[in-house]
């Protein structure tokens, strides 16, 4: 129960351990605030298994009915539309990006990761014998054309690292599609760079944006379609399903809410289930994910967070608190890393780490109740009895800075009038559209605005705090200044030999 009800149609079946008893032994179910990932087809409502509810109560309920419960997915043939697939979208491949007309294949047009002249992917087209692979794209005819960017599947002979062998020859637009959007894997973070690049986007003309065929839009309860319900933001989903009175349909509807109203208690009520949860930040991902089982029926089960209340304004830090104290009250143990007082003080056991930071931690400084951490010496006892200072003194503005009026997503026609010379705090609860007002317009409207936000640094193995901050630059520079040697001799990261060359053996 821990896993979605999709999910768990690809989980392994194991046979029963060859044991006679397993005791005092609890799942442990990690919390954290990894994204929750997946691919265009995964979304809020899938996630938490609320569409598969709603699903199931179209399929009893809704007129005129039209089969069972997968026939309202959008992830099924039976439910989804047949131009996009279920997607909601057209993605098409972008031949201007994609390929170089000025060049044959032997001068690799072919511009997609892994294409280059010699590799696998190229062969499939260079040796299909379709193609005079010293020809410039541009002198492609249409028949061509056709055949490079949208030829359907075929089978043609191949040769590659001599072994001769029949391949798939598919045009480079299907071929892009199959791979990156018809798919059921997570779009990685590098997938979702490539699916940039080399695609463009459109709503789909059939379904308008909306996923399900003609039927599934039709067949409706209480006036509304599962579209309809899917994309009203979760706090006015919630009034409507009070209107849901058939006794009939109570339990299903009941369940329905139960989650509904857990996601609106996390924070989480601006959302809709059609959201995608590969846009979902980690906070959001953490929240929805303890959702999911605050929904389970299991119990004795060790669940660990992982700083829950990172990105939640003071009022949705009491919500969280609420969801920990019932999910420990359902029979669970719950283990919370955290350092907001508010969290801290609902601990039943507390353990304070220390007694600083790095090399100066490792140590359990206390361990104990709540009144007795305040009466402790301990760095984290004096924080919580300390007050913070008001500005009562704020700068005088030098000038302002301002936005663009905006009406980006929940922003309602506003702009952000910045002070210069001074700290500007943007605050709000989750969801009322601080990022957005401050990423999403005034920094884009400001491109000279150094942005510092909690994005994973962009680097590789070979970088490190000091070179990444340039501190490694003058580290390098004293000691090449000290010893008369080339800075480069002093990185491990050279752009010129790291180690001098050796002198030529005497021939004496």
């Amino acid at each position: 129960e821990t896993y979605s009800s999709f999910t768990r149609l690809f989980l392994p079946r194991y046979k029963r351990p060859e044991v006679d008893e397993i005791s005092n032994l609890s799942t442990a179910i990690v919390i954290d605030q990894h994204r929750l990932g997946g691919n265009a087809r995964s979304t809020l409502g899938t996630a938490t298994d609320i569409n598969a509810l709603l699903r199931l109560l179209f399929s009893r309920f809704a007129a005129p009915h039209i089969g069972y419960g997968n026939a309202y997915s959008f992830n099924d043939p039976a439910g989804m539309c047949p131009d996009c697939e279920g997607i909601g979208r057209i993605i098409t491949l972008n031949t201007e990006n994609a390929l170089g007309r000025e060049k044959s294949l032997n001068e690799g047009a072919i511009l997609l990761p892994g294409f280059n002249p010699g590799s696998y992917y190229w062969k499939t087209y260079a040796e299909s014998g379709f193609f005079d692979n010293d020809k410039k794209l541009r002198d492609y005819s249409p028949e061509e054309w056709q055949l490079l960017v949208n030829a359907k599947p075929q089978k043609v002979a191949l040769n590659y690292q001599d072994t001769d062998f029949n391949a798939t020859y598919e045009g480079l637009a299907v071929r892009f599609m199959r791979q990156n959007v018809k798919t059921e894997k997570e779009t990685s973070k590098l997938g979702a760079k490539r699916m940039a690049l080399f695609s463009t986007t459109a709503a789909c003309p059939d379904c308008g944006g909306k996923r399900y065929n003609q039927k599934v839009l039709e067949s409706r309860l209480n006036g509304y379609s599962i579209h309809d319900l899917t994309t009203l933001q979760l706090d006015n989903l919630l009034q409507v399903l009070e209107g849901f009175t058939d006794p009939r349909s109570r339990p299903i509807v009941d369940s329905i809410r139960e989650r509904v109203s857990n996601l609106i208690d996390i924070g989480l009520g601006y959302m809709d289930l059609s959201r995608e949860t590969p846009t979902l930040s980690g906070g959001e991902s953490q929240r929805v994910k303890m959702v999911k089982h605050l929904s389970s029926s299991l119990t004795g089960l060790l669940y660990i967070f992982d700083e829950p209340s990172i990105g939640l304004h003071p009022r949705d830090v009491h919500r969280l608190n609420e969801l920990l104290v019932r999910l420990r009250d359902k029979g669970n143990t719950v283990l919370v890393v955290e350092h907001d007082p508010d969290v801290i003080k609902i601990g039943d056991h507390i353990v304070d780490m220390g007694p600083k930071a790095g090399s100066g931690g490792g140590r359990i400084m206390y361990s104990g109740g709540y009144e007795g951490l305040l009466t402790s010496d301990t760095l984290t006892a004096r924080h919580l009895g300390k007050k913070t200072r008001l500005n009562l003194s704020p700068r005088t503005a030098k000038g302002f800075i301002q936005s663009g009026v905006s009406s980006l997503h929940n922003l309602k026609n506003v702009r952000l009038r910045v002070p210069l010379g001074a700290l500007t705090v943007v605050t709000g609860v989750a969801g009322s559209g601080k990022s957005t007002l401050v990423h999403r317009v005034f920094a884009r409207e400001h491109p000279e605005a150094v942005l510092i936000d909690q994005s994973p640094v962009q680097a590789n193995s070979r970088s490190n705090p000091a070179t990444f901050t340039d501190i490694m630059t003058s580290i390098r520079n004293a000691f090449a200044e000290a010893n008369g040697a080339p800075a480069g001799l002093f990185s491990y990261n050279p752009t010129e030999p790291a180690r001098p060359a050796r002198e030529p053996a005497s021939s004496n």
